[in-house]
């Protein structure tokens, strides 16, 4: 898989963005959340109508950053990533999800740094992410970036 670029997303991609998070959630945490914990965080964070909405807002609403997509030479999106600065100098990441087929490729990494610089970009100092359970999948990739464990599920890195 060759990673063709990183870009915001477009209205065109809310379906994908929402589908290709939902079928990622399902199967990273499948054995690890429950059933109801599950259906709770896909539809906290796969709504179409929201994704639509966030998609149209990028710097719209207090700390917001927007949503970006990875995309390979076809043009097909095979990864998402969702920031902000909600806390002035604390940029948060609230999503970040690569297709089982594209990972190890750059593609996390490279959604990682476009959205840190964002972030950079409205004073951030700090990054952090809060993630849906302590024996998260994606652990050992935010551990290799440089986070550190604020609390099971709450990890933080500085952005110098």
């Amino acid at each position: 898989m060759q990673l063709a670029g990183v870009r915001t997303a477009a209205a065109g991609d809310a379906t994908t963005i929402s589908r290709l998070l939902a079928d990622i959630i399902r199967s990273s945490y499948a054995g690890i959340l429950d059933e109801i914990p599950m259906r709770r965080l896909i539809s906290a964070q796969c709504a179409l109508p929201r994704i639509r909405a966030e998609i149209e807002i990028p710097g719209g609403a207090p700390g917001w950053l927007g949503w970006l997509v990875a995309t390979d030479r076809e043009g097909a999106v095979v990864g998402v990533a969702a920031g902000g600065v909600p806390v002035p100098g604390e940029g948060e990441v609230y999503a970040l999800a690569v297709e089982p087929g594209s990972r190890r490729a750059g593609v996390g990494t490279a959604l990682l740094a476009a959205a840190t610089e964002r972030m950079r970009g409205y004073g951030a100092r700090e990054q952090r992410v809060e993630l849906p359970a302590a024996a998260d999948p994606a652990l050992p990739f935010y551990a290799h970036l440089g986070f550190a464990a604020l609390a099971p599920t709450r990890w933080s890195r500085p952005l110098v």
